[in-house]
């Protein structure tokens, strides 16, 4: 299986002779991969992430993602990468109050330079997905926690990014609604998406990620499959650990279809 991220020997230390928040971390994640990431406050899980979508630099070590190494681009150049390859989903969904649902969702690939028609077909077609097309012109502050998480992976995944990291998607939810977005998660993973999500909670990781790597003071801890508890785990989200066939290159599901853009 081609791997979609390798971190290579990677520290990030913030001030002179400060402790490091990652320290020496190796690490890859396949295409088609369902990775959470653990670990107690402070351990580095969000400067990992950080790191990953080259909204930080590492102090020493590699980061290439996508066949990029994006810890050698300027910020332009990283600006760009991101708008073709990653899309992220915030704890706190970081909706524009201003604008409408739809043009949440449109604003990535308008800022890509996306055509104005082809833009609009894929958000109808994702807030359509996401069962909240019937509030495509509301604005945020009407919604529920649920819909402005559903309308955050909607923008993410506007423009079809390699990878989508999430940063505690279901954090600022209540339980019924994160089952249902950690169910979002697991549909677009079995669809072929390539997923990091930073978690506390290990039910989460569980269900949602096949492989779990614990982070202990910006060190990677353990990195091994998640608990086997849940069989769709194994038949959706980790294909190819501990030597069982690879999965085939993922498929177009039904958040995929239609001309692939870019994501900014």
């Amino acid at each position: 299986m081609d791997s979609l991220i390798q971190l290579s020997e990677l520290t990030k230390r913030y001030g002179h002779g400060g402790s490091a928040a990652i320290e020496n971390v190796s690490l890859t994640v396949a295409a088609g991969e369902a990775v959470a990431v653990m670990g107690p406050s402070g351990s580095g899980k969000s400067t990992l992430l950080n790191l990953v979508a080259g909204l930080d630099r590492p102090s020493s070590g590699t980061v290439t993602v996508a066949g990029q190494r994006i810890d050698s681009l300027g910020e332009t150049g990283v600006a760009r990468f991101r708008r073709r390859e990653i899309g992220m989903i915030f704890q706190f969904f970081n909706l524009l109050d201003d604008l409408t649902v739809a043009d949440n969702v449109l604003l990535p690939a308008q800022l890509a330079g996306v055509r104005t028609a082809a833009a609009r077909t894929r958000t109808a077609e994702l807030l359509a997905a996401l069962r909240i097309e019937q509030h495509r012109d509301s604005y945020p502050a009407r919604l529920s926690g649920g819909e402005r998480q559903r309308v955050a992976i909607a923008r993410a995944l506007v423009n079809r990014p390699a990878l989508l990291l999430a940063d505690e998607p279901t954090g600022a939810l209540d339980t019924a609604t994160g089952e249902e977005i950690g169910e979002l998660l697991l549909d677009l993973n079995s669809s072929g998406q390539t997923m990091v999500l930073v978690t506390h909670n290990p039910d989460l990781a569980a269900r949602y990620a096949g492989r779990t790597v614990q982070l202990l003071d910006g060190r990677v801890a353990s990195d091994g499959p998640s608990r086997s508890g849940d069989a769709r785990v194994a038949s959706t989200a980790h294909r190819g650990v501990g030597g069982s066939p690879p999965r085939p290159a993922p498929s177009p599901g039904r958040y995929a279809e239609g001309p692939a853009q870019a994501w900014s």
